[in-house]
C-alpha cells in the first residue's frame, strides 16, 4: 500500500496539470467543457476513491495470489512478452467487468459515480466508486492465473492500465485516424458517456476498442447526434457520497415497497433501471427521455461560494498529499482517522455546494473531530516538523470553515432570496 501511495503522489499532480491544460485549451478554442461546481465535485470524488484505496477498504472473495498458487497450469518468468500479455488480459477482464456494471441493476451502483457528471472532461475521469467495496469479478482473472502470470506482474501492470484510461475523457480531441480502429479514443468514450438512445450501453472497452467490435457493443460517434452526458436518472447533487449509494438505496426502497415477493428478489440482478410494475406506477421517478432538452443540475452559486469551494478543494488536496507522502510514517489507525477527517471535509463542502442544511452538521462534527485529532496527536500528524505552525493554520481553517458555512447557508442565501423577491 505504501508503494501505491508513492505512485499516487506522482500521478495526482500529473492529473491536475493535465486538467489545467485542458481548461486553458478549452478557453482558447472557446469550447466550454468545465463547470466550476461539477469540476470540484469530480475532483472531490477522486479524493474519496484515493482514501478508499489507501485505507484498504475492500473485501476480496478470492485473491489473485491464491488463484496463481492453486490453479496455475504453467510457471512463467517475467519478460516483456509476459507484461504485454498481462496488459491484454487485464483489458479483457476490464471490458467484461465494465459491461456487467452497466447491465446488472445492483452492479450499476458500483459505476454510476463515473457517469454522473453532466459534463465530459478530464476531471470527470476521476469520478471513481467507493461503493465497490467487495471484489466480485475475481473469476475474470482466472485465465491469467491459469497460465501462471505472477501476482507481482499484475500488481505492477494494473495501475498503469488504470491510469491509461484517463486521457480520453475529453471533448477537445476529434477523430484520430487509424487509431480509431485499435485503441479507445476520446470519440469512442464520448459515445460511452452519452445518454442518447443511439449511444446507450456501447463502447465498454478500456484500452483496446476491438473488444467492443468483437462482442457487438461498438458504436461510432455520429456527427449529427452530439453526445449528451450524464445518467438517465439525474443524480442532482454534487456530493460524491450521495451519488455512490443512491442507486442501491433506490433498489432497496423498491424491493421494500413492491408487493410481489419474486420482484423483491429479482430486482437486484435484473437489467439496470428495471423496477416492479406496482412500484413504478405508485412511485414514479424522473427519467430523461429527450436528452436534447435536458436541463443540467445547478444550484445557487455566488462567486464567493465558488471561490470558497475551490479553496476547500485545494486545502483538501494539500492535506491528502501530506497523507500520501507521510503514509509510511503513520500507523494504520492514524491513516483511518486521517481518511475519516478528509471524508468529512468533502461531505461538508459538497453538501454546502448543494445548499443542503446537512452541511452545517457535518462542519460541526468536522471541527470537533479535527480538534480531537490535534489534541490526541499533539499536533496534526507530525506536520509541524515539515512546516512550522501548520497545526495552528489547520485549527484556524476549521473554525473559519464552520463560520463561512453558516454564512453561506443562512445569511448569504437569505439575502439572495430576499433580493430575488424584491426584483
Amino acid at each position: 500500500m505504501e508503494t501505491y501511495a508513492t505512485a499516487l503522489s506522482y500521478a495526482i499532480p500529473g492529473f491536475i496539470v493535465l486538467i489545467l491544460i485542458e481548461y486553458l485549451v478549452s478557453r482558447w478554442k472557446k469550447i466550454p467543457v468545465n463547470e466550476a461546481m461539477d469540476t470540484i465535485s469530480s475532483l472531490s470524488s477522486g479524493i474519496t476513491d484515493t482514501l478508499r484505496s489507501l485505507t484498504g477498504l475492500a473485501v476480496i472473495i478470492i485473491s489473485y495470489d491464491w488463484m496463481v498458487d492453486h490453479i496455475a497450469l504453467l510457471e512463467i518468468k517475467s519478460s516483456v512478452l509476459v507484461y504485454i500479455l498481462t496488459f491484454i488480459g487485464l483489458d479483457f477482464a476490464g471490458y467484461w467487468s465494465h459491461r456487467f456494471n452497466h447491465t446488472i441493476n445492483l452492479f450499476w451502483n458500483r459505476h454510476i459515480i463515473h457517469h454522473s457528471s453532466e459534463e465530459f472532461n478530464l476531471a470527470c475521469a476521476l469520478r471513481q466508486s467507493i461503493s465497490a467495496i467487495v471484489s466480485i469479478y475475481f473469476f475474470l482473472y482466472i485465465p491469467l492465473a491459469l497460465i501462471g502470470i505472477p501476482a507481482n506482474v499484475i500488481a505492477l501492470v494494473a495501475p498503469i492500465h488504470l491510469f491509461a484510461q484517463f486521457w480520453y475523457h475529453t471533448q477537445l480531441v476529434n477523430k484520430m485516424g487509424i487509431l480509431e480502429h485499435i485503441i479507445v479514443t476520446p470519440s469512442h468514450h464520448r459515445v460511452h458517456h452519452a445518454i442518447n438512445d443511439e449511444y446507450l450501453d456501447k463502447n465498454y472497452s478500456q484500452i483496446f476498442i476491438f473488444w467492443d467490435k468483437l462482442f457487438g457493443t461498438f458504436q461510432e460517434e455520429i456527427p449529427e447526434k452530439p453526445p449528451v452526458y450524464g445518467v438517465k436518472k439525474p443524480v442532482n447533487t454534487w456530493n460524491p457520497f450521495f451519488i455512490n449509494f443512491m442507486h442501491a438505496w433506490g433498489i432497496l426502497k423498491d424491493a421494500w415497497r413492491t408487493k410481489n415477493w419474486w420482484d423483491k428478489i429479482r430486482i437486484w440482478y435484473m437489467p439496470t433501471g428495471w423496477r416492479p410494475d406496482d412500484v413504478k406506477e405508485k412511485f414514479p421517478i424522473q427519467i430523461i427521455t429527450d436528452p436534447y432538452t435536458r436541463e443540467k443540475y445547478k444550484t445557487e452559486s455566488s462567486l464567493s461560494l465558488k471561490i470558497w469551494s475551490w479553496l476547500q478543494l485545494t486545502i483538501t488536496l494539500a492535506l491528502m498529499y501530506y497523507l500520501l507522502i507521510s503514509f509510511g510514517d503513520l500507523e494504520f489507525t492514524q491513516i483511518i482517522y486521517y481518511a475519516i477527517f478528509l471524508a468529512l471535509t468533502i461531505f461538508a463542502y459538497t453538501s454546502l455546494m448543494d445548499r443542503h442544511s446537512i452541511s452545517i452538521y457535518a462542519e460541526i462534527f468536522k471541527l470537533g473531530f479535527g480538534v480531537y485529532l490535534i489534541i490526541q496527536g499533539d499536533g496534526w500528524f507530525g506536520i509541524d516538523s515539515l512546516l512550522n505552525g501548520a497545526t495552528y493554520a489547520i485549527l484556524v481553517y476549521l473554525v473559519i470553515s464552520l463560520i463561512l458555512s453558516f454564512y453561506f447557508q443562512f445569511i448569504e442565501r437569505k439575502y439572495t432570496t430576499q433580493s430575488i423577491k424584491v426584483v
